[in-house]
């Protein structure tokens, strides 16, 4: 479901419970071994098309985070962790001083855009702005969701995960991976 429909780690863990008819409070892997399984299936599976797929996408994250400067976007999720193809949203927190500025700054561009709100990353509800984004090298429409976060937040955002890994990068970051194309993910490990 990661790989083949573009699901989040959460959204295919609710859905598995459902098709597999377990109940709600059953014990599922964690994202680090679903990141681990979704890795093994793109490599099998998914070998040929998913380096370019991901460098698309992560070019398009570079627009929208060059656009959006202003308020310090990271890119998060399975574009910055290597594991995304081309079904994959663009998920970049972006951490702003006043909360209503980015979204002044898509009104003033006249970007269309839906406001939601989501899970952040740390646990809490935050404003995510939703919107589509062509993206040529695909050929295809892309989600691209810009995640609100207070200025302050950014301080508990840059702590590395359990694997040693930075769990989002900034506009260098990211044009450092695509200047890498051999590898991928921030892990510096091939597919």
């Amino acid at each position: 479901m990661v790989v083949e429909e573009g699901l989040e780690y959460g959204p295919a863990k609710r859905r598995a419970v459902k098709q597999m008819d377990l109940p709600s409070r059953s014990e599922l892997p964690g994202n680090d071994e679903i990141e681990d399984a979704v890795r093994e299936y793109i490599a099998l599976f998914c070998a040929e098309t998913q380096s370019a797929e991901l460098a698309a996408l992560r070019e398009l994250a570079l627009t929208w985070m060059e656009r959006m400067a202003p308020f310090r976007p990271y890119l998060g999720g399975a574009v910055w962790h290597g594991t995304a193809t081309r079904l994959s949203d663009i998920y970049i927190q972006l951490f702003c001083d006043d909360p209503k500025s980015a979204e002044i700054a898509l009104i003033d561009h006249q970007v269309d855009y839906e406001p939601r709100t989501v899970t952040g990353f740390t646990g809490g509800s935050v404003e995510a702005l939703s919107l589509s984004s062509y993206c040529k090298a695909l050929h295809e429409t892309v989600g691209v969701h810009l995640m609100i976060y207070d200025h302050d937040d950014l301080r508990g955002a840059l702590k590395h995960d359990a694997k040693g890994r930075k769990p989002r990068g900034d506009l260098a970051d990211v044009q450092k991976l695509l200047m890498t194309p051999a590898q991928p993910g921030p892990t510096g490990t091939p597919l």
